[in-house]
């Protein structure tokens, strides 16, 4: 017998309104590189549920990896409720549907993959970062298969297996006057479109492009993102701003601009739930409902917010399909309460190339990686960053090492001041965080303090 079908018995026989289950198979591989060498290879094998009960509207939940306690902790779970208000603004969990299937989300090669495979595939990514100049290696190598069941009492049943992978390298080096880094970064769904040599390609490159860097100047400089830095800024500056919740509560910087202009033309950002290799890519949300694409903003217009099924019945709309229960480092979780993310955002890409906006560039700074980012003021939009790696200082086109910088900036003022929209567009994920699919983007006006 199934978790959902223990579950969904012993709910009958409470006679409870509405029951969901969700069942999480994973494997995780994760190599750790230290010292330019691999330092441990891990393997994790997980199962766990959650189930989420509502009852005269009132919603109890529990997370398990004992599947024999699930009867147990229904029980003491509507002990809880007494204690619980009603929410009456609840409608009802999804109903039965089909959902196809997206191709290339899951791939045996790497759901088969074993320790020592994945050690050679790091092992690749250190040899492409080696140099003379390059003094350690660091970094992981992350491979995860997974089997996700979801089913509730409306007869919905829906299964997904999927398969991720993403690496990272640091490269480090102290031949100059003060030690530098760089980074490389890549992650897609199959083994065929990963490419271990090129992350040790670019983070030896960004390395070795930053030897002996100059301070910057505290000055306003026009900025080239790459699009590890945009991705940055999207998990923790865009993002929050379109969730509906933070809309609707007038704490998104955006909240009094729907339908109006936030943005130049040339900017688009939409979730793209279907998006080929794309991370979050997926033909269901974590509710079950079915995913489409969502225009965030298009052609500068701010357009739509993203919402689960919770926080759309509160304000008596409908969810856009973007429930979930993110997994760490990818993937997805049993977490019995969902909460509202994109999927992938993506940054529809433009027509210039990044060496024709560094070119064109008087005075200005090439970012490639940025750290610490934060909001500081939400509802106004004010965020901070760190530039620590990747950093050129551009004068009339030419390009020189720069040291690390600070940018104290706001979100409204940024999306205004967007110049170009590069054609250089790239999978990224920051650790544990939103997939996003992003060229680099450069922006004018932007107050940098050097550190």
């Amino acid at each position: 017998m199934s978790a959902f079908e223990k579950a969904s018995n012993y709910c009958k026989k409470f006679e409870i309104d509405e029951c969901e289950s969700v069942f999480v198979k994973k494997q995780i591989t994760t190599i750790r590189i230290t010292d330019s060498e691999i330092a441990e290879i891990k393997q994790n094998f997980d199962e766990s549920f959650g189930i989420r009960l509502i009852h005269h509207k009132k919603c109890v939940s529990f997370q398990t990896n004992e599947q024999e306690s699930i009867e147990d902790m229904i029980e003491k779970a509507l002990q809880t409720t007494t204690h619980l208000k009603p929410l009456k603004f609840w409608k009802s969990l999804p109903y039965k549907s089909n959902h196809k299937k997206i191709p290339n989300t899951f791939d045996n090669k790497l759901y088969n993959i074993s320790g020592t495979k994945a050690a050679d595939i790091a092992q690749v990514m250190i040899n492409s970062a080696q140099d003379k100049k390059i003094s350690t290696i660091s970094g992981s190598l992350n491979i995860v298969s997974e089997n996700f069941e979801l089913s509730n009492s409306n007869d919905l049943n829906l299964n997904d297996k999927a398969t991720y992978i993403s690496g990272i390298i640091n490269a480090e080096t102290d031949k100059g006057e003060m030690p530098v880094s760089g980074l490389g970064q890549e992650c897609c769904r199959t083994l065929d479109q990963f490419s271990p040599e090129k992350i040790g390609q670019d983070a030896r490159k960004m390395c070795i492009e930053s030897i002996n860097p100059k301070k910057c100047e505290n000055d306003t400089y026009t900025v080239i993102f790459e699009p590890y830095s945009v991705g940055e800024l999207l998990a923790f500056v865009f993002a929050a701003n379109f969730n509906f919740k933070t809309f609707s509560e007038k704490k998104s910087c955006f909240s009094n601009n729907i339908n109006q202009k936030i943005a130049v033309d040339e900017f688009s950002l939409i979730d793209d739930p279907h998006a080929m290799q794309g991370i979050g890519t997926k033909s269901f949300d974590d509710e079950g409902v079915e995913t489409n694409s969502n225009s965030f903003i298009e052609k500068g217009i701010f357009k739509n917010t993203f919402s689960n099924l919770f926080d759309s019945f509160k304000e008596n709309t409908q969810s856009t399909g973007n429930a979930s229960r993110p997994g760490s480092p990818m993937g997805r979780s049993s977490e019995p309460i969902p909460i509202s993310a994109p999927h992938n955002l993506r940054v529809k890409k433009g027509d210039t190339s990044q060496e024709e906006m560094i070119k064109d560039t008087k005075h200005g700074l090439l970012v490639g990686r940025l750290w610490y980012t934060y909001a500081v003021n939400p509802i106004k939009g004010d965020f901070s960053c760190t530039a620590r790696s990747g950093i050129q200082i551009i004068e009339n086109g030419k390009v020189n090492p720069g040291r690390s910088a600070r940018i104290v900036h706001n979100l409204p003022t940024l999306l205004q001041n967007i110049s170009s929209v590069g054609n250089n567009q790239k999978n990224v994920i920051q650790w544990a965080s939103l997939p996003s699919i992003t060229p680099s983007i450069k922006v004018e006006g932007i107050k940098v303090i050097p550190i």
